[in-house]
């Protein structure tokens, strides 16, 4: 019986180490999780950073499928309904596949963040004209 305690004492120690390690790397900090994205380019470069910050605290172990989908879940409205739809299909039909996350994001920020340099491109032709 005395070897089963100091078993089960030993098992509860090493429990309270892991919660420790796991809170010194961020495991119990609190993290904003991004806003909905709606495709509007202005705020790509806010939602990119948010997930980062998000994926490397909380997510850091996950499937980069899974770190995918969660991203795609904060993304809602016209434009990022569309393309989030898109990618899911190709996705699916294992069509694309991302090697990381943050390939992921750099495509995301490809597709939406080109509306961005088009509008400063147009502004700048007009403060020429």
């Amino acid at each position: 019986m005395q070897v089963q305690i100091q078993a089960l004492l030993a098992e509860g120690a090493g429990e309270e180490e892991g919660v420790a390690r796991e809170a010194g790397r961020g495991g119990g900090a609190e993290v904003v999780k991004p806003q909905i994205f709606d495709g509007i380019s202005s705020r790509v470069a806010e939602f990119i950073m948010a997930c980062k910050l998000y994926i490397r605290m909380k997510m850091r172990e996950e499937l980069v499928e899974r770190q995918i989908q969660w991203i795609l879940s904060y993304m809602q409205g016209e434009a990022a309904d569309v393309w989030k739809e898109n990618i899911m299909e190709e996705l699916e039909a294992g069509e694309i596949k991302y090697e990381t996350a943050e390939e992921f994001l750099m495509s995301l920020k490809k597709e939406f963040g080109r509306r961005e340099e088009e509008l400063v491109k147009v502004a700048e032709l007009r403060k020429l004209e």
